[in-house]
């Protein structure tokens, strides 16, 4: 079934105002009358809908609504280094799929490559998350930002979060494993966890430096591994994340 976001101001009781681009991409798709499409609010609310009375891709009418079942029951901000190529593009594409609630990008000692225009980069990055979220069921959009250089990422990664994690390649004494047993603990029937949020931190392809463990030390961040085998820049942010959402039962 086809999906698109609408804003919440554009929902009525009975009908869906649709961008220019979605109504353009309607008629692409050559959707009939009787044929059925999902708009999301954004805000984790799926709209069931077919053409409005126009049939002409601008309205949608409303027939069921129910909560979207693509979103996690658990907020993971991630936080990934600037890469060269098309890594950012998998990364954040992966992140979107698995269920990232925002991705945050940032600098970091060892970047191999930064953006020479930052706000352009993740203005195109927001579309790959938007198309990304259409493709894969979610509720919302995550959103995309830079979080400057370091310093700032781990300072912004434990605020409102009860759960900051940062993933280094020469740590040997603490896995990840060892901190989400700890945090998420088996539950009975009827109880919730009481960790929501988790914000996860990976570098750059030179690795993070001595200097920048110490400083997320200070922070009370968790230095943990992902084994034994040394991950690309883009592929740690998904494995991070998805070892995240299948201990929390979100996979």
């Amino acid at each position: 079934m086809a999906r698109f976001f609408a804003a919440p101001h554009n929902i009525s009781d009975h009908s869906i105002l649709l961008s220019p681009e979605d109504s353009e991409h309607i008629k692409v798709l050559r959707l009939r009358p009787e044929e059925l499409f999902t708009i999301c609010n954004g805000n984790g609310i799926d709209y069931v809908c077919r053409l409005g009375k126009f049939n002409d891709g601008t309205v949608a009418e409303i027939v069921s609504q129910h909560p979207s079942l693509g979103e996690p029951t658990i907020k993971c901000r991630v936080y990934i280094a600037y890469s060269k190529g098309e890594r950012l593009d998998y990364a954040v594409q992966k992140s979107v799929e698995l269920g990232a609630s925002s991705i945050i990008l940032f600098k970091s000692n060892r970047c191999v490559s930064i953006p020479n225009n930052i706000p352009k980069k993740v203005e195109r990055l927001q579309r790959v998350a938007l198309e990304t979220a259409k493709q894969c069921g979610r509720g919302m959009i995550p959103t995309v930002t830079d979080g400057e250089d370091f310093d700032s990422v781990v300072n912004d990664s434990v605020k409102d979060c009860q759960l900051s994690i940062l993933f280094y390649e020469i740590e040997d004494n603490l896995h990840i494993k060892q901190v989400l047993e700890k945090h998420f603990p088996p539950l009975r029937k009827s109880e919730d966890h009481v960790t929501t949020t988790v914000s996860m931190i990976t570098g750059p392809e030179g690795g993070f430096e001595p200097a920048e463990m110490r400083l997320a030390q200070t922070k009370g961040i968790h230095i943990v591994s992902l084994g034994p085998r040394i991950l690309r820049s883009e592929t740690a942010p998904v494995v991070a994340l998805a070892t995240v959402m299948y201990h929390t039962g979100n996979l």
